[in-house]
């Protein structure tokens, strides 16, 4: 897997992992590296939202400077 793989390509791919676990027919080995590889993209993925939910917090003020977005329960 390469590092230009959009979330979308890396959700499905986990979800893959996931669906291919779940049945439980394979061996030991294979499962325990599909594991493995779906813990990976189970952190990139979390990552990914991460810096995107960072990033839709911050709002950018008149001198354009970033700063963080206030919300408010009015």
């Amino acid at each position: 897997m390469t590092e230009a793989n959009s979330f979308e390509d890396k959700l499905k791919q986990l979800e893959l992992i996931v669906s291919a676990l779940e049945k439980g027919d394979r061996p030991l080995e294979s499962a325990l590296t599909d594991f493995q590889q779906g813990v990976v993209l189970a952190k990139e993925l979390q990552t990914t939202l991460k810096n995107a939910e960072d990033t839709l917090a911050k709002v950018m003020d008149d001198e354009g400077q970033l700063s963080d977005l206030a919300l408010t329960n009015e």
